[in-house]
């Protein structure tokens, strides 16, 4: 469905860049399909290697688009979208990936009833590896979700989701890799404490974390489940196991889901 469309992307920061080299690498469009904007003519600059149509524009790259992706800070998308108003209409497509930003805001700054779908990647879509939430809103069809749902799985998986949990998304796997990288640089320490070189250890665990996060999708069994097929009485992983629970790993990874979702919710709000 992708094939003939044209895509603006109002914003070719590092999100916005994430997004359209993974597009690109994936070979879900080509690059005459694409423009993007940015603000400073330096940015511009620095994005040439793109090999896309840059411009300073929003509202003329808006007006050439069947798809609209705003990939701009939560900060400044009421400014955008005061300034893409006049010349966005609802034959157009709007997706967002600004965090914490609802389509009900989307959808009264553009003023019009325009098809908006909210998504959620994580920085994963690079590598085409991502995940991703959807969210439509109030006037976008199945052929938008559709639609949307055609970009985000060429970068990995998406789930549609009702909007109210788009800040859990958010908070569990937007801001999950860099959860992940923290444990993954503990348990690396933890090779080199016990002789291991840094680069091995790093390999090993890294390896490690993607099989076990494979065998939880391509198994659907409960990671408890997974965790007691490793671990056999009186053996080395419940000792392993034992030292995770009295240092506390359980609850603070729960409370950093828990405070990331609430401070997704914040920046809606102010």
């Amino acid at each position: 469905m992708l094939t003939k469309k044209k895509i603006a992307v109002i914003g070719v920061g590092k999100l916005g860049e994430t997004l359209i080299r993974a597009l690109l690498d994936a070979g879900v469009v080509k690059p005459n399909q694409l423009t993007a904007t940015a603000k400073h003519p330096e940015t511009l600059e620095a994005k040439k290697g793109l090999g896309i149509r840059l411009t300073l524009d929003n509202r003329a790259a808006a007006k050439g688009a069947d798809i609209i992706i705003l990939a701009v800070k939560p900060q400044v998308m009421a400014e955008v979208l005061s300034e893409l108003r006049s010349s966005v209409t609802p034959r157009q497509l709007v997706i967002s990936i600004a965090a914490s930003v609802g389509t009900g805001t989307i959808e009264r700054g553009l003023g019009k009833k325009v098809p908006v779908v909210r998504t959620m990647p994580n920085t994963p879509c690079l590598i085409r590896e991502g995940m991703s939430g959807i969210s439509p809103g109030k006037h976008a069809t199945r052929e938008h979700l559709a639609l949307t749902q055609e970009i985000f799985n060429a970068l990995g998986r998406s789930l549609v989701l009702d909007e109210k949990h788009m800040d859990a998304v958010t908070g569990l796997s937007a801001s999950g890799p860099a959860f992940m990288y923290v444990v993954l640089e503990a348990l690396a320490e933890g090779g080199l404490k016990v002789g291991l070189p840094r680069e091995t250890a790093t390999e090993l665990i890294a390896q490690t974390m993607l099989g076990a996060a494979k065998l939880v999708l391509e198994t659907r069994e409960h990671p408890a489940k997974l965790k007691d097929a490793v671990t056999t009485p009186a053996g080395c992983t419940i000792d392993g196991l034992l030292e995770l629970e009295e240092g506390g790993l359980r609850v603070a990874l729960i409370k950093a889901v828990v405070r990331a979702t609430q401070r997704a919710s914040e920046l809606q709000r102010g």
